[in-house]
């Protein structure tokens, strides 16, 4: 049995799984989450902010101390959306380096996308999943999609999208609650960029749908209405369209101080929830089938499973 540690950091959190694999098979040792929000402001500034790189470092050295606490033989870490946007992304990568001793990844869409569905499947109860299988990914800066089979793992087609919760929030759900005119003007972004999402990747024949991060599965507990966030309870659960159109109504009313105060709700995904739950409504809209299943495994699963593969 071999350890691995996984980072992924995001537009919104940074996150750290750290997993023994053997002969395959993923066993969880400690899988943590740390909102940092290095993309916050970066739709408009085109660049990471001093504060932002402080907390994202803070986090990275409690990340690092972790790993050398569990005896980790290798580590990766990748970067997505707000990390191939940033004009100053080698100031992030330099005070990754010196803090982990290892170089992030700043990882093309389509390498995300590929992590994410092996994460997701490989996961999942074989019983829940009937292909063709749509997985979506859905982030603070960007949406990945994939469309593949799941018994073989082949993957049809995928795509990476700018569009995602805490970029629509900063774009336009401003008001607290944000106007009538400020979630159309979402919607209408949402929109056309599926558009464009769904010209590479086909969905008409789709039979299952996965959703993947924080807006999915926060959207899911509430969906449930569970007393906490419980990840086992929502891993694997089943959510309708009509309970999503519900959620996001309701997320969209509320003000702030009301949505901090739902059980399940992590503090710090209290201020970008609504975009990310009109994200996965306008999604659901679109597909040929009623309902998302939530996963709680996704691209830091696929990362380990990468890993361990080229290790080994």
């Amino acid at each position: 049995m071999t350890r691995y540690a996984a980072i992924d950091c995001g537009t919104n959190a940074i996150r750290l799984l750290i997993a023994d694999v053997l002969n395959g098979r993923l066993t969880e040792v400690d899988r943590r989450m740390l909102t940092v929000r290095l993309g916050e402001g970066i739709d408009a500034t085109g660049e990471f902010s001093s504060a932002a790189l402080e907390r994202t470092f803070a986090a990275v050295e409690d990340y690092a101390r972790e790993i050398e606490r569990f005896d980790v033989r290798a580590t990766r870490m990748v970067a997505t959306s707000a990390s191939r946007d940033a004009r100053n992304a080698d100031v992030f990568i330099d005070g990754v380096r010196r803090r982990l001793g290892i170089d992030p990844e700043v990882v093309a869409g389509v390498e995300e996308a590929e992590l994410s569905f092996i994460g997701a499947v490989r996961g999942l109860s074989a019983s829940l999943l009937e292909s063709p299988v749509l997985i979506s990914d859905i982030g603070g800066g960007s949406t990945e999609f994939v469309l593949g089979d799941a018994g073989t793992g082949a993957i049809t087609s995928m795509c990476s999208v700018d569009v995602g919760c805490v970029r629509m929030t900063e774009r336009h759900l401003q008001d607290d609650p944000p106007s009538a005119e400020q979630i159309e003007q979402t919607v209408q972004t949402i929109d056309g960029i599926l558009d464009r999402a769904f010209d590479q990747v086909d969905v008409t024949d789709v039979r299952t749908f996965v959703g993947l991060a924080g807006s999915v599965t926060t959207v899911a507990a509430l969906a449930h209405a569970l007393p906490n966030y419980d990840s086992y309870a929502i891993h694997g659960s089943l959510a309708s369209l009509a309970q999503v159109e519900q959620v996001t109504e309701r997320l969209l009313g509320m003000t702030r101080a009301h949505r901090a105060a739902e059980p399940v709700m992590h503090p710090g995904r209290v201020d970008v929830i609504a975009g990310g739950a009109l994200v996965l409504r306008q999604i659901m809209r679109r597909l040929p089938i009623g309902f998302v299943i939530a996963s709680e495994t996704d691209l830091l699963d696929g990362i380990v499973y990468r890993l361990s593969e080229k290790v080994s």
